[in-house]
């Protein structure tokens, strides 16, 4: 009789615990279950985003890009971080350091092929799409009377950081009208707040900045100076698009900086990367995420990114996930 009450106690407490964990796994499931757009099991996905210096249109964007992903893309929290900008980002993407990063085509593109300023091919990058020209801008001040790239010639011009998109811009074009870097002009090498603030307190005579306009930090001048936009002639215009095809005709136009007239110039294209080992699903749906609300783009920029021209002038791989969500479109 004791013998049978024991083995009554002992089944009894066995069904309680199968019970408990059948219980404890179908709750775990139902909780965790991954919907394809963050983190997997309801584990938070971070994504960094790569822009550039706080006075040029990379980190506003990114900002604005981290709102949005964080806000659409469930279990995913995206931030930005100030950079150097295109090339240090390729570099950092190489390192793992980001998963989003802003980039000129052209960069991106020599750090794909291993070329000018890359010792080696950068191979986890692909890309997202491309997002607005990138205006080359030679920015000084009616004071200085420069008036065309040639008057560049024994002046203090601001170039970029050494290997930066904006040195590579500025060396092509100095190069096309016949100077260099090395024996024509006295180069500084400053991001682009540095740049204007030189222009304002007389240090440096010209800079030449490549970002989209209108820039924070030509605005900041403009506000205090009367700016002055070097104009980058029809016929050299050609020649750069000749010689380097990544250059597109482009204008910066009247009104901006308080200019009385549009001015030409070129550009490259603005692009965002990303890396090859995230998963289709989730580059699917951080590209989905932004090119279907850049209403929430407060930046002048944010008008002209497309899902329509996210592809031109890309220059290298999308990404699958980017590649789906064109396709789709």
């Amino acid at each position: 009789m004791k013998k049978g009450f024991l083995l009554f106690l002992l089944l009894g407490t066995l069904s309680l615990v199968l019970a408990a964990c059948g219980g404890g796994t179908s709750s775990s499931d139902e909780g965790s279950s991954d919907n394809g757009e963050g983190g997997e099991s309801g584990d938070t996905e971070f994504v960094q985003i790569l822009t550039g210096g706080t006075q040029g249109t990379y980190y506003p964007l990114g900002g604005a890009f981290a709102n949005i992903l964080t806000s659409e893309i469930d279990n995913l929290e995206a931030n930005a971080t100030s950079t150097g900008a295109s090339v240090e980002n390729m570099k950092s993407m190489r390192d793992g350091d980001g998963q989003l990063a802003f980039t000129q085509t052209d960069i991106a593109s020599y750090a794909k092929n291993g070329e000018v300023m890359f010792d080696e091919k950068i191979e986890n990058l692909q890309a997202i799409g491309t997002l607005y020209p990138e205006t080359i801008q030679i920015v000084t001040t009616a004071d200085t009377g420069i008036e065309s790239v040639e008057d560049l010639e024994g002046k203090v011009v601001s170039v970029g950081a050494v290997g930066s998109g904006t040195h590579a811009n500025a060396e092509n074009i100095l190069d096309i009208h016949g100077l260099s870097i090395e024996d024509d002009i006295e180069a500084r090498d400053l991001a682009f707040d540095d740049s204007t603030s030189g222009i304002q307190d007389g240090t440096i005579d010209a800079a030449f900045i490549t970002s989209g306009t209108p820039t924070g930090a030509v605005e900041s001048l403009a506000a205090t100076s009367d700016v002055n936009i070097v104009p980058v002639e029809q016929d050299k215009v050609k020649e750069l698009i000749d010689e380097y095809g990544y250059y597109a005709q482009d204008e910066i136009p009247e009104g901006t900086y308080g200019l009385e007239k549009a001015v030409s110039t070129v550009a490259v294209q603005a692009m965002l990367v990303t890396d090859s080992n995230l998963s289709e699903d989730l580059v699917y749906n951080m590209t989905k995420a932004i090119f279907e609300n850049t209403d929430q783009v407060q930046h002048a920029k944010g008008e002209q990114i497309t899902a329509e021209s996210a592809q031109e002038g890309v220059g290298i791989d999308l990404h699958p996930g980017a590649k789906k969500y064109f396709d789709e479109q």
